[in-house]
């Protein structure tokens, strides 16, 4: 079997590899890192101004109509230098589900804003009692004459701090088993009722808790069915437990490199001919490549429609935030105390990247669902097995 992604898709890794020299410059890396925010809005307005806000999307729907294999190395790109795309993702995953699910209303409003890059929407949908069990939300929308009034919060609404709408999921029929009686709505996040509460992570990113006050949302800004939220929100995520983490490992290793063929030990050879550090080199290289082919291999399903998605995705997202964080942490002690040296101190090695990476790491393996939610959607959905309690 043949992994390479092919002609085009490498052309497109060339062309997002020299965007990125030009455009994601040192004073925008800092910008983000000292703000924690993963949105940029020079960023966002250059990827428009490429064509790249859709790449994957039907001609038919105003993008590009390109094949996952070329959406693939764009975001594989884009991730190995860990540009800012986060606000952009959400915004288009949501935009995608409105040209699905949406009323033509909808679709006028929303879809020629989200090409142009003119707002931002987060996601809603964990709470701080529910964790990684969005069903159990206990957010709830009440019906108010042409609208309706939510009351509740949300957990880990990253990027509601320069997002103009929350995609949020709501309990609208208490009675309902809970996985009913839910619905999707754009709530706006400039006007009285919502609070945006920033949450600092162990890796100095920005996310935030979200509160909602008796908020009035107007019918027009609710998303699908009344009740039929679950589906809404599933169709939106339907990629998200695929999400693998190989451009961190890919970072990581990177600056492993860098540092051994840099550095000498007290007689003076170079750490690169060092037995340890060339083992970790060669295990990290291993690891990388199988979540490199498990990520892949979701891509070709996808593009397939291959049910059996839903299980394998999960394997690339498990796989590769739990090796990165091994990864992490066997890099920092193979290093030594010279590794724990943070951004800012001008003796930090490899300017705080192992040291940062260790941090980064854990939370890697609880975005886009936790690692216990991600075993259970393999089990159920590739083993045949029943979800455990």
């Amino acid at each position: 079997m043949d992994f390479r992604l092919g002609e085009k898709s490498e052309q497109l890794r060339a062309e997002v590899r020299e965007f990125l020299d030009e455009v994601f410059t040192a004073e925008m890396r800092a910008r983000c890192r000292a703000s924690g925010v993963q949105h940029d809005p020079e960023f966002s307005a250059a990827v428009r101004e490429r064509g790249w806000l859709a790449l994957g999307w039907p001609k038919e729907l105003g993008g590009q109509g390109r094949d996952p294999l070329e959406v693939l190395a764009y975001t594989e790109e884009t991730r190995r230098q860990d540009a800012p795309i986060y606000g952009l993702s959400t915004t288009m995953m949501v935009a995608y589900v409105i040209s699905l699910m949406g009323t033509e209303e909808q679709k006028a409003a929303f879809l020629p804003k989200a090409f142009a890059a003119e707002i931002v929407i987060a996601l809603g949908f964990t709470e701080p009692e529910n964790g990684s069990d969005a069903a159990a939300a206990a957010t709830k929308a009440v019906r108010d004459d042409d609208g309706w009034r939510i009351t509740g919060s949300k957990m880990f609404t990253t990027n509601a701090s320069v997002a103009d709408y929350v995609f949020l999921l709501a309990r609208t029929d208490p009675d309902a088993p809970k996985h009913r009686g839910l619905t999707t709505f754009l709530v706006p996040v400039h006007q009285p009722g919502v609070e945006v509460r920033a949450v600092g992570t162990l890796s100095g990113e920005r996310t935030n808790i979200t509160y909602y006050e008796d908020v009035f949302v107007g019918d027009e800004l609710r998303i699908g069915e009344v009740d039929g939220g679950w589906r809404v929100m599933t169709t939106g995520l339907a990629a998200e437990h695929t999400a693998s983490f190989s451009g961190e490992q890919d970072r990581l290793l990177a600056a492993l490199v860098r540092w051994a063929e840099a550095t000498t030990d007290a007689d003076g050879r170079l750490k690169s001919a060092d037995p340890a550090v060339r083992e970790r080199v060669g295990r990290s290289r291993t690891e990388l490549e199988v979540s490199k082919l498990l990520l892949r291999r979701s891509a070709v399903l996808r593009a397939r429609r291959d049910p059996s998605l839903v299980g394998k995705g999960s394997m690339s997202k498990l796989f590769s935030t739990e090796r990165l964080e091994r990864q992490a942490r066997e890099t920092l002690e193979l290093i030594g105390p010279d590794g724990l040296r943070s951004t800012g101190d001008p003796t930090a090695v490899e300017d705080g990247a192992f040291e940062h990476m260790v941090r980064h790491a854990k939370g890697t393996t609880i975005y886009a669902g936790t690692s216990e939610i991600q075993r259970n959607i393999i089990a159920q959905h590739t083993l045949g097995l029943p979800r455990s309690s």
